[in-house]
């Protein structure tokens, strides 16, 4: 038996931290169940984004065209966008589109976004990192090296999964068929078809990132909420800006405040003032 050890196909991106593998339980009779919950918790997993939002970080792009699904490939040599049929790899086993991985850095982009901002830009994973953009007459590239409106897309997910890109024009990125058969992306299309609907794959960490700060916001606005109260409170406060309130007033606001009512009390206080004021 070779004593060499198989090389793993899994790419790793600079900056990330090399996850401890820890034993699998099948020794210890573990569930299929249990095996596939370790494995969504791992943050590298490439998973399919469900809003647009989730669509960042590493980016993996594929098409399913007929006869070969293909991917969305940036071939730094050439400084050219290439798709490349991914039913042609040398793999023993052909895996089903949904479980399809990046195997090499090629077929990876980088996906940016400006804060608040529903566009997002692809940036090549490979080379000296430029941005897939398109121009007015539909022309699709990666060779700019700064961003503007026409390295600008707008994700759109579909019912089924699946995402539309929309340009600066308000056309779509799609696979087109040209002369002798072979592909190309072109970003003119006015609606959604086949060829207008790509398979996108983002890692599990990024995704849950955006759910992080989902509620970080949440949280936030709730705390807004109280402030605003709680000033409105103080300026129609009589007593020179003092709240002059009984020892009743403030064992019911402590009360509130540890069951967590504080917000719908003030609030409360805050429309008797009113009231008070124009009777």
């Amino acid at each position: 038996m070779s004593s060499d050890k198989v090389r793993s196909t899994k790419l790793k991106f600079k900056g990330e931290k090399t996850r401890k593998k820890r034993k699998r339980d099948d020794e210890a009779g573990g569930s299929s169940k249990h095996r596939r919950a370790e494995e969504d918790d791992d943050p590298e997993t490439w998973v399919m984004p469900e809003t647009p939002e989730e669509i960042r970080g590493p980016t993996f792009i594929m098409h399913p065209s007929d006869p070969s699904t293909i991917s969305v490939n940036f071939d730094s040599t050439r400084n050219r966008i290439i798709l490349h049929p991914l039913d042609r790899e040398p793999t023993s086993e052909v895996p089903s589109l949904l479980d399809r991985v990046p195997t090499e850095v090629a077929q990876v982009w980088v996906t940016t976004r400006v804060a608040g901002s529903s566009t997002i830009n692809l940036r090549t994973g490979t080379g000296e990192g430029k941005f897939l953009s398109c121009n007015k007459h539909g022309i699709v590239s990666a060779n700019r090296e700064a961003r503007g409106p026409e390295e600008e897309w707008t994700p759109v997910v579909l019912p089924d999964g699946m995402v539309a890109f929309m340009n600066v024009y308000e056309n779509y990125l799609s696979a087109d068929e040209i002369a002798g058969g072979t592909l190309q992306l072109r970003g003119d299309s006015e609606e959604v078809d086949f060829r207008e609907r790509f398979w996108v794959k983002v890692q599990s960490k990024y995704k849950k990132e955006v759910h992080e700060e989902q509620k970080k916001r949440e949280a936030g606005s709730e705390l807004t909420v109280i402030d605003e109260a709680s000033t409105s409170r103080l300026h129609q406060a009589w007593g020179a800006g003092r709240s002059v309130t009984s020892r009743e007033d403030k064992k019911e606001l402590k009360r509130a405040q540890r069951e967590g009512r504080l917000a719908e009390v003030l609030l409360d206080r805050r429309s008797k003032l009113k009231s008070d004021r124009f009777c």
